[in-house]
């Protein structure tokens, strides 16, 4: 077998003593769950641990898979920087993930083009492994982001990270990071949402009843108002274990932060080594050749981001990347960077002409000035930059008009003007679906009356560009 068994666990930075400093008893039934489902995990002798956490670097179309061969992080943002942990890491099996995923149709991407320190979501479960290993780590990892692509593509990727394994002839011990719902109490740190106890307990009866099926037929509006973590990370163990005989186990299910912490075992009861399942996967993977061309992440979102970051944490803009697409470098054009979080707007900066020499630095400048600089806002701060998304608009030429006639509020942005007045709203916002709404909103953006038609109109189009930070957390 090239996948001996699998758990599913939250990641609570207090669930660790030094961050926790007592709280960390007030979960205590998830605690003795923990430390017994990574014990068991470790029973079952790994060759290797492949961990998939929604705090890893996150993209809109493409996962991330570290290829570093060493990955280090401390839980320094949560007040314990004395908490440190350095995990060897399994780059072979990593670039074979990442090779045959690629193969699949499906992106996939290393640590060459987007490399970040250990988060705390793959932390805190290897601080339980080592914890039952005796205070080391027993053996390599490989670390898997998530994306924002269907669920059906996530539990493809878990069957080619099986096949992978199969195919390097290792065992791997599989640990899906993710917590439930986010909103469970109104007191809780996201408010509450009546979807977010449900959303739970629908998770709770899956793995109860070892029907892994059932997380593919959550629906995804349900489960965005449920503010839920863990359900892709879940999804690509499901894949990995797909085509074996699997007995799974809840061990707890709580959430007394009004976040849901659940932990769950699937161990793998089948001796039918997974010839059979990669041979699946190769059938699943062939029908895929004929889908458009793998593409890697987006690397101007990767540099907006990597802007936020570094000023965030350093105050400092970083130095351009080196390997940035030529038209980022030569050409000109006015930019807008927006942040959510949790679905929220967090900061939107931006120019309406090009205000630098390439659009490279045009995002660095509006990065910087979008986390730190709206004045709608607090400045960003270093823990809020996991649960951020990210978008870029980069804008077309502005292409006066005649009359709002000639808007679409999906296509086109709109620039509205009175003599030294001027106000801009992007194009496909949500919320804002007919041309007089957008009229208007850019009016008052510009300080002028909505009733006033005494303007000048332009529109123009923007090419944008979107990956998510950790937006279900």
């Amino acid at each position: 077998m090239s996948i001996v068994g699998a758990i599913a666990v939250p990641h609570p930075p207090l669930i660790v003593p030094a961050v926790g400093r007592g709280e960390e008893q007030r979960i205590s039934e998830t605690i003795g769950a923990y430390k017994r489902a990574t014990k068991w995990l470790l029973s079952q002798q790994p060759d290797c641990l492949v961990i998939t956490s929604p705090h890893a670097p996150l993209f809109r179309d493409a996962f991330h898979v570290t290829t570093d061969d060493v990955l280090e992080g401390n839980m320094a943002q949560f007040r314990a920087p004395q908490e440190h942990m350095s995990a060897e890491c399994n780059a072979e099996l990593a670039r074979e993930i990442i090779s045959r995923a690629n193969d699949a149709g499906i992106p996939a991407i290393g640590s060459e083009r987007y490399r970040d320190n250990m988060d705390h979501a793959t932390y805190v479960p290897l601080y339980f492994v080592r914890e039952a290993s005796g205070g080391m780590l027993p053996c390599p990892i490989v670390r898997i982001g998530l994306s924002g692509m269907p669920y059906e593509t996530h539990r493809q990727l878990g069957r080619i990270i099986t096949q992978a394994a199969n195919a390097q002839g290792l065992n791997i011990g599989f640990i899906a990071s993710g917590d439930l719902s986010h909103k469970l109490t109104p007191d809780g740190p996201y408010g509450f949402a009546p979807e977010g106890l449900v959303f739970d307990e629908r998770i709770g009866e899956i793995f109860a009843s070892g029907n892994l099926d059932g997380l593919f037929e959550l629906d995804e509006a349900f489960c965005e108002a449920a503010a839920e973590c863990g359900l892709r990370s879940f999804q690509i163990m499901a894949g990995a274990l797909d085509g074996l005989s699997v007995h799974t186990e809840l061990l707890s299910n709580e959430g007394p932060f009004g976040v849901g912490y659940g932990v769950a075992i699937c161990a793998c009861e089948s001796t039918t080594n997974c010839h059979a399942q990669a041979n699946k996967c190769d059938a699943d993977n062939d029908h895929l050749h004929g889908a458009n061309p793998p593409t890697e992440a987006d690397p101007i979102v990767c540099l907006a981001r990597l802007t936020v970051e570094t000023f965030t944490r350093t105050g400092q803009a970083p130095k351009l990347p080196s390997g940035l697409p030529q038209e980022l470098l030569t050409r000109e054009a006015g930019v807008f960077v927006t942040l959510h979080k949790q679905g929220t707007l967090r900061g939107c900066i931006g120019t309406i002409s090009p205000t630098c020499t390439n659009i490279a630095e045009e995002v660095i400048q509006n990065a910087i000035s979008s986390c730190s600089r709206d004045p709608r806002f607090p400045a960003v701060r270093e823990e809020e930059l996991d649960y951020l998304e990210y978008s870029v608009d980069v804008l077309g030429e502005a292409e006066p008009i005649d009359s709002p006639g000639q808007l679409d509020p999906t296509r086109y942005g709109v620039i509205v003007t009175k003599r030294w007045q001027r106000g801009l709203l992007l194009p496909n916002l949500e919320g804002v679906d007919t041309i007089e709404s957008q009229v208007s909103i850019a009016k008052q953006k510009a300080g002028i009356d909505p009733a006033d038609n005494d303007v000048e109109l332009a529109r123009f189009e923007v090419v944008r560009h979107s990956i998510g930070g950790e937006a279900r957390q």
